[in-house]
């Protein structure tokens, strides 16, 4: 494992791009929308009862900048249950009250390359969660939230995510209900990691505080301001609030982007080039920091549980507006199209 110690010392050097004009962001984004609108692929999750009801034409697509502009299209003030989504945000709330290594250290972040709510993965590895994007690391990371109890536990992830969305978020009691009858594997992945020795508490307690925190309703929009809070470093661009560090936020956006949606991961950084995170409820949320996050809600899914509207329409917005954090163009060209070496380059 890569020791950390040897270059935390050295000074944060940060290197963004800027988006284009308002009026710009705001057109491509109402194009997005209107594209993938029509797109009728996957179906809606059924293994939690209440989200099989859902409309599955429902679809909102929303962009933040990280200087506050807005950006909503179509059923972005739709309101749905944040689900896995959540694991980011709590992921850095752990951080920013334990550090960096320890976090690091029970939860570890590396790809399993395995469905998000597998036992297997955790068996293989010795009890390790690996990462805090899947279910194990992800209630191993609430069991990480202060609290005496599991209600001022639940109360620290709420006020916290309410934080990052910049306003007030309800528990969706129906939605928390129905996966509450249905979370027999959840408990087990808990009790599970409690054999090993990675969970402090009783594991049912912890196990519930994770199954309220996924049934918090938000919209599109909301998920976009909790994106962008990431993007500038912290500090919500709509409140002006700092939620947590800009440390936090870079080794947040690193797990996500190798792990934030699940076995499809690789094949979302190679397309799209952007750290994201989805939700089984439909939204996604992805983050290009220092410029701003894009987000979609769309109940069809693919196999892997990823919004299939929301994937499109984030990777127009990513191609159109210039997110992908891996591309880049020659900084100087000649009228052929060559790139042009400086006269130092040339004599190093």
């Amino acid at each position: 494992m890569l020791d950390p110690v040897a270059w935390l010392d050295v000074p944060q050097e940060v290197s963004t791009g800027t988006l284009p004009g308002w009026d710009r962001v705001d057109e491509i984004v109402q194009e997005a929308h209107a594209r993938y609108v029509s797109e009728r692929g996957g179906r809606v999750a059924d293994y939690i009862p209440v989200l099989a009801e859902v409309d599955p034409e429902l679809f909102g697509l929303a962009v933040i900048e990280v200087g506050g502009g807005l950006h909503d299209a179509g059923d972005a003030l739709h309101p749905f249950s944040i689900q896995s989504i959540s694991k980011m945000f709590v992921y850095a709330l752990a951080i920013q009250e334990h550090g960096h290594e320890k976090v690091r250290d029970i939860v570890g972040v590396n790809n399993t390359g395995l469905a998000f709510n597998s036992v297997i993965a955790m068996e293989l590895n010795g009890g390790h969660p690996m990462n805090p994007m899947v279910n194990a690391g992800a209630i191993a990371t609430t069991a990480l939230m202060p609290g005496a109890t599991a209600v001022e536990q639940w109360e620290r992830v709420r006020e916290g995510l309410s934080a990052f969305a910049g306003r007030p978020l309800s528990l969706d009691g129906v939605v928390y209900a129905s996966e509450a009858e249905t979370n027999d594997r959840n408990r087990a992945l808990g009790r599970l990691l409690r054999s090993y020795g990675r969970l402090d508490g009783d594991p049912d307690e912890i196990v519930d505080v994770y199954t309220r925190q996924c049934a918090l309703n938000v919209t599109a929009h909301d998920l976009a301001v909790m994106g962008a809070t990431l993007a500038d470093g912290g500090v919500n661009p709509v409140t002006g609030e700092r939620v947590v560090s800009a440390d936090v936020c870079r080794d947040t956006l690193a797990v996500v982007a190798s792990s934030g949606l699940y076995e499809r991961s690789g094949d979302w950084l190679f397309e799209i080039g952007l750290p994201a995170k989805s939700g089984v409820a439909g939204g996604i949320v992805a983050v290009a920091p220092g410029k701003g996050a894009a987000a979609g809600f769309s109940p069809r899914l693919d196999d892997a549980g990823n919004s299939v509207r929301s994937q499109m329409a984030i990777g127009h917005l990513s191609r159109s507006l210039g997110l992908n954090l891996f591309a880049s163009a020659p900084a100087r060209e000649n009228v052929s199209g060559h790139g042009v070496r400086s006269q130092e380059q040339e004599t190093r």
